[in-house]
């Protein structure tokens, strides 16, 4: 924007939860003037009228939400409101906390901007501001606001209620509180022994003695006589180093619980979320790689909460301390390790030679548990010096990375209820799954929903996709769809004559009652460059192979076909392949199903398909898109139907069943009163209509662009009593979950 009154502005997450409960994120631009915070849903030109607005006063606060999760996404969420007016108030998010900790600075520089020209007029007896501060709220984009456009008229919140839901007990706060309701009483919080003297290069002699020095760190010992430990508990070690680098980088990689921390902690297996209590505090499970005699030795794991804050110096405190869950316990093959203490504390050092420097020491207190601790004296010291050689990680991962241009992403936090078998889970799970191996699941989700931004919830136009961040140039989009495509290619060609459907295969146009492929280049699908132009392109090769159709009749609706002995989805897992298989239910005195299989050798780890396969019934229900056409039919009929993309998971019903080797998708169309007044219009005439349909999963950020089909197909002259009714087996699945 142009405007000389804009004082900041950019992409911002709008973080909020709808009274459903889920949660949602958008990307919105924001912009700050003198005296009024608004954002948009695109980056405004002259005369926008912006979609909601807030009048900054000295009423006005900024309030530290901390971090929230959002389908395994960690945003950085501040809260702007009016402790007067409880519904003049704003939620915006980050991606990384530089970005967000920029935006509050700015905009609590504003209010005391405000505040003091209040004070300057009353001391000279001008005319005073409004009970309410909103002195200036006709000044700015009045037009917007006689039109509604104001705090409490929010279009995109109108059903909401109160959008933001999160309540208001720190109203009352000072401006530079930071939100957040400390520590829990259980977890103790060490870094305190600083606050009497925080130019201590060290720690008091007091408490501490100086160890050993290793890998360029100091190893610490607390000075306590042992009769004041917990059983079997060791001394608390310390390790404390120096890293080039920033706070805020360095408090993002120690909260990564995803693949990164594999570049700096060699004590990390696999991490996950089991409860987000608040924006400070969460409930955490860990599993330790711990290299001592693993022949002989079981592995360890860790069920412990961790509380984080940021204090007024720009330090970083992260503290931990197990505690029981019901969702998270003793894992099989494991022996489940205490912590008493342990923690980050992260603080900055002046910088040298124009590098950023920050002083990082990481405590443990630790009970390993099992036989080794008794009968091997230095398996616990051994082990606990192994977690605490990670700040030597931090550093030397710093050291090697190249100048950091643009800054880093809060890490993904996957969310480990997502996958666990906690009892009251099971109990709501309905009978339509199938058990498969929990630890493979764990390290397959591992890697999922990385570097991804959901659209608007009940919106698939693509005019909503916004770019997260700062704007790409499309040299960088080229890198990256190179790398996707590459990733997501299949390795080695499917023999489809193994498998073997009730419907059959045959590439003639003019044949009936029959099924072919479809030319992935009769869909188009979003380009690499879709943020920027909004182009699409021919989708061109499918991710999968359709291998085999059926056709089935009977007089209830047919679910989990995939369970059918001798189908094509079992052919492929007998022979290592996985299988996505697309159930599309047509209702009526007939029930009809139409089966599609499509395989693959696997999954490439990572991969939006991969995430979709393993991600949970929300991702899949916003991320699920159908692409429909009608070469041959009617004019009214290829009207109904059209040929631009559907996310079925907000049109109609879609149930997920997720075997061993493949997933099934139950569509049922009869859901939507809409899609069932098409479907009454197609039925009738189906043997005249030839239909192409194409599967994919929707593509929302540049990472994830261009999209690529799962695979496509084409009906021909479809002969309703050609279909046969189907040998189903009783589901076994009632105690198993998804």
């Amino acid at each position: 924007m142009s405007n000389p009154k804009v004082v900041y502005e950019g992409w911002m997450v709008r973080y909020g939860r709808r009274k459903i409960g889920r949660s949602y994120i958008h990307m919105r631009y924001f912009v700050l003037e003198s005296q009024l915070l608004a954002y948009y849903k695109k980056k405004p030109e002259d005369n926008v009228v912006p979609t909601k607005t807030l009048v900054i006063d000295g009423n006005c606060r900024v309030e530290d939400r901390g971090l929230k999760t959002h389908h395994g996404h960690m945003v950085y969420v501040l809260s702007v409101y009016n402790k007067k007016d409880q519904y003049q108030r704003m939620t915006m998010a980050a991606f990384n906390i530089q970005e967000a900790l920029g935006w509050k600075e700015k905009i609590e520089f504003l209010i005391d901007q405000v505040s003091l020209l209040y004070l300057v007029f009353s001391s000279q007896h001008h005319e005073p501001q409004a009970a309410n501060g909103n002195k200036y709220h006709s000044f700015e984009y009045k037009s917007g606001m006689d039109n509604g456009k104001n705090a409490s008229s929010d279009p995109e919140t109108q059903f909401t209620a109160v959008e933001d839901d999160e309540d208001n007990s720190h109203a009352n706060l000072s401006r530079k509180t930071t939100i957040g309701n400390g520590p829990p009483e259980s977890v103790f919080d060490w870094t305190k022994e600083m606050d009497s003297d925080s130019n201590s290069q060290a720690f008091s002699g007091k408490y501490w003695r100086l160890l050993l020095c290793q890998n360029g760190l100091r190893i610490f010992e607390e000075l306590l006589e042992v009769d004041f430990l917990p059983k079997s508990c060791s001394r608390a070690m310390k390790a404390v180093g120096a890293v080039e680098a920033t706070c805020e980088e360095i408090f993002e990689l120690v909260m990564s619980m995803d693949a990164t921390r594999f570049e700096w902690d060699c004590s990390f297996q696999y991490g996950s979320l089991v409860e987000e209590l608040d924006g400070h505090t969460a409930i955490l499970y860990h599993r330790l790689q711990l290299d001592w005699f693993p022949m002989f030795l079981w592995p360890r794991d860790l069920c412990y909460v961790r509380y984080w804050r940021r204090n007024d110096d720009g330090s970083y405190v992260v503290l931990f301390r197990s505690r029981k869950h019901e969702n998270c316990g003793p894992q099989p093959g494991f022996v489940r390790a205490h912590i008493e203490s342990g923690g980050f504390n992260i603080s900055p050092l002046k910088p040298r030679n124009g590098r950023p420097r920050t002083r990082v020491q990481h405590l443990m207190q630790i009970d390993l548990k099992g036989w080794g601790v008794s009968y091997i004296s230095s398996f616990q010291q051994y082990c606990l010096l192994q977690m605490l050689n990670s700040v030597a990680g931090l550093r030397e991962y710093f050291s090697q990375t190249d100048e950091r241009t643009t800054a880093p992403r809060i890490p993904v936090m996957v969310n480990m209820t997502s996958v666990s078998n906690s009892p009251k889970r099971t109990q709501k799970v309905r009978s339509t799954s199938v058990h498969h191996n929990r630890s493979a699941s764990l390290d397959v989700i591992h890697a999922a929903n990385r570097n991804a931004l959901l659209m608007d919830d009940f919106s698939d136009e693509d005019e909503d996709f916004q770019f997260a961040g700062q704007e790409a140039s499309p040299s960088a989009i080229d890198v990256e769809h190179k790398r996707t495509v590459s990733q997501e290619e299949p390795k080695e060609q499917i023999d489809p004559s193994i498998f073997s459907g009730t419907l059959p295969r045959v590439d003639d146009d003019k044949a009936r009652n029959c099924w072919t492929l479809s030319d992935g280049n009769n869909f188009r699908v979003r380009s690499k460059n879709f943020c920027f132009d909004k182009s699409k392109i021919p989708a061109g090769k499918h991710l999968m192979d359709l291998v085999a159709v059926d056709w089935f009749k009977d007089t209830k609706r047919m679910d989990h076909v995939a369970r059918r002995c001798g189908c094509a989805a079992q052919a492929a897992s007998e022979k290592g392949h996985f299988s996505i298989v697309f159930n599309l239910q047509v209702p009526g005195s007939t029930q009809y199903s139409m089966v599609f299989y499509f395989v693959t050798n696997e999954l490439v780890q990572g991969s939006l398909l991969q995430r979709f396969v393993d991600g949970d019934d929300e991702f899949r229900n916003s991320r699920l898109k159908l692409i429909p056409s009608v070469p041959m039919g009617s004019w009214i009929v290829r009207q109904s139907v059209g040929s631009s993309g559907c996310l079925l998971g907000k049109a109609v019903d879609c149930n997920y069943i997720r075997g061993p080797k493949y997933l099934e998708i139950d569509v049922d169309i009869g859901s939507s009163t809409v899609a069932n007044g098409v479907l009454g219009l197609v039925i009738g005439v189906i043997t005249t209509l030839v239909v192409d349909m194409a599967f994919l999963v929707q593509a929302n950020t540049t990472e994830e662009l261009p999209e690529r089909l799962i695979g496509a197909v084409r009906v021909s002259h479809i002969e309703l009593s050609s279909a046969i009714v189907p040998m189903l087996e009783a589901d076994p699945s009632d105690s198993v979950k998804r």
